[in-house]
């Protein structure tokens, strides 16, 4: 072939490549636009003339010479709101965040990502990887043949990916189809590698759906450390059970010195479920946790006291990963006075709010409603700073410590006694 010919059909391949990214940029233009025009908790979203803001980017976005660019107009568009959770993801990074390549089965793993390393924080009893050794604390290096650190840099690139999405495309790569196997390399406490098979097994719990909520296995335990009650449980799901457990902890508690309710790595669930433990704590009537607005209706977090009512100090763990119901409850407990929050900030994500994946392929983050919490601020794009701010290490992992629930204990401890000294005669 004539070297002329070979590069004008380049010239017209490339020409042909750009008009169809123009293409396809201009239709997530319009379907950004239109999404936040329609699910937006206001009928003139962020106070904006929403059609004035589609006639003023438009024509940037048809100009746009790159990807790139098209997206930084778009999210400049978004940024007009000055509302948080409203973000274009590139679709590098939500490819990373979007993997579907993991599956129900799980190896009983749960991790988070500390200084840039996914390392694992517990470990489920009974589970394969227990069985096989596994403990909190080791790093985890590779799973299902892919190395994790690259992941996690380029997630830890874009300011839009938050500390709950990055955790989950990380135990997306720690799980596979039900019954199979995955091959895992560790750096133990020794910096020894460690390559494991983990058997894949289903997730502990009994299995929940509410509504529109998809089935998910929900799991709740309850246990005392010296004189302190503690109870956990992965999602405000499976309501008669959990509303049950919690309860019955709450109940045995009456001669405990606290009680601790943690909530790390709960991403929420049903938002009554919040009014109704706050039940079992607050004595106090007509009291709120706080208030969302939605376009069509408004929902106060109302909490009706129960006829027995905890009096013990309630401390209540979270972490980046804590997020939508658990941050009503928690950031409600703290306006209330009634409780005190340990761990680190939580997700900000408070809201409903959708992930969708755009024609051009980035990904596309909006939330569709409002929560203002009983002190008048919002938890979205915020979150629920805790009172005291204690952070999870590798070292006291290894070592066999939780510095957030040691804090918690100590916290306890120190009130339960000022409050029996303040009944004695």
């Amino acid at each position: 072939m004539p070297a002329r010919r070979l590069i004008l059909l380049v010239a017209a391949g490339v020409a042909a490549f750009g008009q169809a990214a123009s293409r396809l940029d201009l239709d997530s233009f319009e379907k950004v636009w239109t999404t936040v025009r329609d699910k937006h908790w206001q009928s003139k979203p962020g106070g904006l003339d929403w059609q004035a803001i589609h006639d003023e980017y438009r024509p940037r976005v048809e100009k746009a010479a790159s990807h790139d660019e098209a997206r930084a107009v778009m999210q400049e568009m978004l940024g007009r709101l000055h509302q948080s959770h409203f973000a274009i993801i590139p679709a590098p990074v939500y490819s990373v965040l979007d993997d579907e390549e993991g599956g129900p089965g799980v190896t009983g793993i749960d991790a988070r990502v500390l200084d840039g390393q996914a390392v694992v924080t517990s470990v489920d009893p009974g589970s394969p990887a227990e069985k096989q050794g596994v403990r909190p604390g080791w790093q985890i290096q590779r799973a299902g043949g892919k190395e994790l650190k690259p992941i996690i840099d380029q997630a830890l690139s874009n300011p839009a990916v938050h500390e709950l999405q990055l955790t989950r495309a990380v135990l997306a790569r720690l799980s596979g189809a039900i019954g199979g196997t995955l091959d895992a390399a560790f750096l133990d406490g020794s910096g020894k590698t460690i390559d494991l098979s983990l058997n894949l097994t289903p997730p502990r719990g009994a299995i929940s759906a509410f509504g529109n909520l998809p089935a998910q296995h929900v799991w709740f335990e309850s246990k005392r450390i010296e004189s302190t009650a503690y109870v956990r449980f992965n999602l405000f799901l499976d309501l008669p059970r959990v509303m049950a457990g919690f309860q019955q902890t709450v109940d045995n508690c009456k001669p405990c010195d606290g009680l601790i309710i943690d909530l790390r790595g709960n991403p929420g669930g049903i938002g009554g479920m919040a009014m109704g433990m706050a039940g079992f704590l607050v004595d106090k009537p007509n009291q709120r946790l706080g208030t969302m607005y939605l376009r069509d209706s408004t929902l106060n977090f109302v909490v009706n006291p129960r006829a027995d009512v905890l009096s013990a100090p309630v401390a209540v763990l979270v972490d980046g990963c804590s997020a939508s119901t658990s941050e009503i409850f928690a950031g409600g407990l703290k306006d209330l006075g009634r409780a005190r929050i340990f761990g680190t900030r939580t997700a900000a994500a408070a809201l409903p709010s959708a992930f969708e994946r755009l024609p051009n392929g980035d990904g596309f983050q909006y939330a569709v409603a409002n929560y203002i919490s009983q002190g008048g601020q919002p938890l979205e794009g915020l979150g629920v700073t805790p009172d005291a701010t204690v952070e999870l290490t590798r070292g006291a992992l290894l070592a066999g410590h939780d510095p957030v629930v040691d804090a918690a204990i100590d916290w306890i401890k120190t009130d339960s006694i000022s409050i029996r000294r303040q009944k004695q005669p």
